[in-house]
């Protein structure tokens, strides 16, 4: 802020349900479906590998939503686009938010209890997917990875797939080239 001469500066805005982002996230559902369905070959077992696939966001204490912030719906936005991108409902791919802390009220369904929840209603076949995050880190890998699959494991579900983030996935380098060739189009 003491600087006389300020940089140019330009954010890209959010892109909840940019069909290149939603593509490249269906898509890796889309893999960890196929290999599943490859390991189901190996021992002998058919049917649908994923009951349902539960995508997890990062939580958000509910004041911000109250005070304007739009991550709420960005989330739904995504939501939304890959149900239809995938041919799911509300009851196949659920919405819920992870990674609370402190006293004050966040986003609902929580993923844990949700998941934890789910073995006694006959659901042991389950994906979880985290469009909210471009990269796996210790939240998707060790909070919903291991501890959250412990729980659902512990509960009386057969399978847990973690569905990686996209990471440096082709189709996530393809989808940053394209958002920011766009964003900066026309732009010198």
């Amino acid at each position: 802020m003491r600087l006389r001469n300020q940089p140019a500066i330009r954010t890209l805005p959010p892109f909840a349900d940019d069909p290149d982002f939603i593509a490249a996230v269906a898509q890796s559902v889309r893999t960890a479906r196929d290999e599943a369905l490859r390991v189901q070959a190996l021992e002998g077992r058919e049917g649908e590998p994923f009951q349902k696939v539960v995508a997890s966001f990062h939580g958000l204490p509910v004041d911000y939503v109250k005070k304007g912030d739009s991550y709420h719906a960005d989330c739904q936005k995504t939501v939304n686009a890959l149900r239809e991108a995938l041919g799911r409902d509300e009851q196949t791919l659920p919405m819920t938010f992870q990674s609370r802390f402190g006293p004050t009220r966040w986003l609902e369904p929580y993923t844990e209890p949700y998941i934890t929840a789910l073995p006694a209603q006959g659901i042991t076949r389950i994906a979880v997917v985290m469009p909210g995050f471009m990269a796996d880190c210790l939240e998707t890998l060790d909070e919903i990875g291991n501890e959250v699959r412990e729980r659902f494991l512990h509960a009386g579900g057969e399978s847990f797939t973690l569905i990686p983030c996209l990471n440096e996935s082709p189709a996530c380098i393809d989808l940053l080239e394209t958002l920011a060739r766009r964003e900066l189009a026309g732009w010198l």
